[in-house]
């Protein structure tokens, strides 16, 4: 569900000054986009014992208790901010349940702070597979997803993070820019450069050459 940018932008007044009702009213507007957010990036060792429905319940209580942040991030839309708030809830859960094992772990390139959990390429090739293949066709989905993990796990981690911005969260140019922290024009043939790579890749394996790319 979306919200006009003019409710929305009256219903974070109305959160700004204690509202919980239109807090939760424009959280919600966002919460698949984040749970999106949070498959991608959550580590595999992790799947099953972390929820994405708990990680938004505590990231929404951490946005009610922040809220009044959200005013030192001018160029940042609020999803943006929402999406930070979530991205550092993660961080955290998984500092917590990985404790050492995490620290050798990728970090986002950003101009936020501290370590933001990355797309794994296990993740990517999920997603990827999900749109590509369907039960129909004949050819082995496990050695797909291996053979495909593998070659998205070679791509240059700068690529493989601007693929998970653009294609798979639905980022626009402007916001892959701010979140990575380069120009909008560095951003965009960036994204030119993954997204013909990833045709590459995709094009290398038998049985999802005959796929179109979204």
């Amino acid at each position: 569900m979306t919200i006009e940018r003019r409710n929305n932008d009256e219903l974070l007044l109305l959160a700004k000054s204690g509202d919980q009702e239109a807090l939760a009213e424009v959280f919600d507007c966002f919460r698949e986009r984040l749970r999106r957010v949070i498959r991608l990036r959550l580590d595999p060792r992790l799947q099953g014992r972390i929820d994405s429905s708990d990680i938004l319940q505590e990231t929404y209580l951490d946005v009610s208790r922040q809220l009044a942040d959200y005013g030192n991030y001018p160029d940042m839309s609020f999803f943006l901010w929402l999406r930070l708030i979530t991205l550092q809830k993660l961080a955290q859960l998984s500092r917590f349940h990985l404790g050492t094992q995490k620290r050798d772990a990728g970090r986002e390139i950003s101009l936020h702070q501290g370590s933001i959990p990355q797309a794994s390429s296990a993740s990517l090739a999920a997603q990827l597979l999900g749109r590509l293949t369907s039960a129909s066709h004949a050819f082995d989905r496990a050695e797909s997803k291996i053979k495909l993990q593998e070659a998205l796990a070679n791509m240059d981690s700068h690529d493989r993070e601007i693929l998970a911005l653009r294609h798979f969260e639905y980022l626009s140019n402007s916001e892959t820019a701010l979140v990575i922290g380069i120009s909008k024009n560095a951003a965009s043939n960036r994204y030119i450069r993954a997204i013909k790579r990833l045709k590459e890749i995709i094009d290398s394996i038998p049985g999802l050459n005959d796929q179109p790319l979204e």
